[in-house]
């Protein structure tokens, strides 16, 4: 990473404040619910002091103005749009890394030829049916050097088609085209970043039809993101096309408290934390930081603006088939962006069906947008929880996580009453496993829930909240019931007195 302003090449005079996104032309439901509620204050104003139609055409302006400025005032993330719920797709960096022989290993080589064949795997396997609809493209695609007139341009070796004739085959196959570049003036594969050219990438992007933009922070300076990355946000939205804004800003930033309001602000996703690697350990250690929410981070996830935990590493070497399904159900639980990166022509049909379950794709694309928050902290069983739809009477159905650290051979087994974990509606909760589909019975605050746990595994519930009340006084949380009882049945016979 550079570490020296030196390095920027590029005038920051021009990017001393914050700059405020200006929107692309929105589609019909670009403000959504906001501009609703702004719409229904507003009428309800007019309506309270008795203006009507023929009200003076001045007034009339006034009021139209104020109308926007009450959308705009409430409009927090950036509005494009889009991502209203978290994006879903295919990314080339975890699988297939910076791999550039194609002459020697033309199957596994960043170039055209992987793109092409991801995309119609994600058509012919099911992913784009599922949800998963954007085709991204990594580092090291470039040339390292731009053209004469000082424009991006791909490896014409690997890409010897042009990146407009890529983007077309993708899209005629109804899926989105992402590409990756850099706010540094390297990206971190050592090809050019979009440091002093922002417009210009920006435009290109525009031209060759890009519809996700991931920017990564290698070889920039980590003080400049905070009008940077907003400076390269609003070229976006200038070229008048919807493009998904993904940053790296927090995760130059980790420990130094980064500005999530800002992020928030001007970007549609947002990595945090370590790039995930293809091992138990960084997947543990991603959920963690994500348990953890030091910097307050869950608290900006909503719809337009998600945290970023990383790549899905279903699928790839290090992970068994209980940590497969453990990462994908705590990325749900996170409301995380299901970002695979795995070799979907050889995937193995059990990682394929757990990334392509219809029940966790809901979960994860719950409207709400509401991140799943740690509620216990265990010695072996931590416990997520995320508020999720339906609701009744102001209370949410909840999707409750367990997830075993404990990696001893036999599974565990948890016990808990719903009012210990804060499900506390008197009418009950059915229970449901996420996994299955299948139903586990019909649930009361006070009534005692029991599972089990494989080891490094997770068990994944969701209690829908049930519409009767049937009159009940609401429970009250006893003290003593906090929490949850935890077993080990491969413990009975072992002795420690000795």
């Amino acid at each position: 990473m550079c570490a020296s302003a030196v390095c920027l090449g590029e005038n920051k005079s021009e990017s001393t404040l914050p700059l405020l996104p200006k929107p692309t032309p929105p589609p019909p439901d670009c403000c959504q619910n906001k501009f609703s509620e702004s719409f229904l204050h507003f009428s309800f104003l007019v309506g309270s002091i008795g203006l009507s139609p023929g009200l003076n055409m001045g007034h009339q302006w006034v009021f139209v103005v104020t109308l926007l400025c009450i959308c705009g005032g409430l409009v927090s993330a950036l509005e494009n749009g889009l991502v209203r719920t978290p994006p879903m797709g295919w990314l080339s960096w975890e699988r297939f890394r910076c791999n550039t022989d194609c002459d020697n290993d033309p199957e596994f080589c960043i170039g055209e030829r992987l793109f092409k064949e991801m995309s119609d795997m994600m058509v012919v396997g099911g992913y784009l049916e599922a949800g998963y609809d954007t085709i991204i493209i990594d580092d090291c695609w470039l040339d390292h050097k731009r053209s004469d007139d000082g424009k991006l341009q791909p490896d014409p070796k690997r890409f010897a088609s042009g990146i407009p004739a890529l983007s077309d085959y993708i899209h005629k196959l109804g899926l989105k085209f992402g590409i990756y570049e850099d706010y540094g003036n390297f990206t971190c594969g050592g090809y050019p970043g979009i440091l002093g050219h922002m417009e210009t990438d920006a435009k290109t992007f525009a031209e060759w039809e890009v519809d996700y933009v991931k920017l990564d922070g290698c070889y920039s300076e980590p003080s400049t993101m905070e009008t940077g990355y907003p400076e390269f946000g609003r070229y976006l939205n200038e070229t008048k096309r919807p493009m998904v804004y993904s940053c790296s800003w927090p995760a130059y930033q980790i420990g130094e408290h980064p500005n999530y309001g800002s992020i928030s602000e001007h970007c549609n996703l947002w990595r945090n934390f370590d790039d995930i690697t293809d091992s138990w350990d960084s997947v543990l250690s991603i959920i963690d930081y994500y348990g953890d929410d030091k910097d307050g981070f869950s608290k900006f996830a909503a719809p337009g603006q998600w945290n970023d935990p990383d790549m899905l590493i279903i699928g790839n070497y290090g992970l068994s088939l209980d940590q497969s399904k453990a990462q994908m159900a705590m990325w749900c639980m996170f409301a995380a962006p299901l970002i695979m990166s795995a070799d979907l022509r050889s995937i193995r049909p059990e990682f394929k069906d757990i990334m392509l379950n219809r029940n966790l794709i809901k979960l994860n694309q719950d409207p709400m947008g509401i991140q799943a928050k740690r509620i216990i902290k265990g010695k072996t069983i931590d416990v997520f929880s995320r508020p999720v739809m339906p609701v009744f009477s102001g209370k949410t159905s909840v999707a409750v996580a367990f997830l075993n650290r404990w990696n001893e051979g036999t599974p565990l087994k948890v016990k808990f009453t719903l009012q210990a974990l804060g499900l506390d509606h008197p009418g009950g909760y059915q229970a449901v496993d996420v996994f299955t589909g299948k139903k586990l019975g019909s649930f009361k605050p006070a009534d005692t829930f029991s599972g089990s746990v494989n080891p490094t595994g997770i068990l994944l519930v969701k209690f829908n909240i049930l519409a009767k009340s049937f009159g009940q006084e609401a429970v009250k949380l006893d003290s003593s019931e906090e929490g949850i009882d935890v077993s080990y049945p491969g413990l009975t016979g072992w002795k420690t007195e000795f």
